[in-house]
């Protein structure tokens, strides 16, 4: 049985750059971001919005992927979605984050 492959998606990620929001608000209560572990779970917080993910390592043709549930909180209400990362280089990742029934932003985020 082959060796399984640590996931080079891994990490915290800084995210620089989201498609609906700007960075004073991504940035207002901390430097935004996405944390992947191991085993497929981690967090995020970007403005007011943060949460724990859910997720599966998968290949994207010859880049890794990670596609992932969430749920958390926006401004205190619960909230819940669902998104994906996938590797641009070995300290860049691309994705997208969406809400269940609300809106979808792309990110852009860069190895911690």
């Amino acid at each position: 049985m082959p060796k399984k492959k640590t996931a080079s998606i891994v990490g915290t990620w800084h995210i620089y750059d989201m498609e609906l929001w700007d960075e004073e608000y991504f940035n207002m209560e901390v430097q935004a971001y996405i944390t992947v572990n191991p085993g497929g779970t981690g967090e995020f917080q970007f403005g007011l919005v943060a949460g724990g993910l859910d997720g599966e390592f998968l290949q994207d043709g010859d880049r890794e992927r990670f596609d992932f549930t969430w749920e958390g909180n926006d401004e205190c209400d619960e909230a819940s979605g669902s998104g994906w990362l996938r590797l641009k280089s070995a300290n860049e990742v691309e994705g997208s984050i969406k809400f269940h029934g609300g809106d979808r932003s792309g990110l852009a985020a860069r190895r911690a």
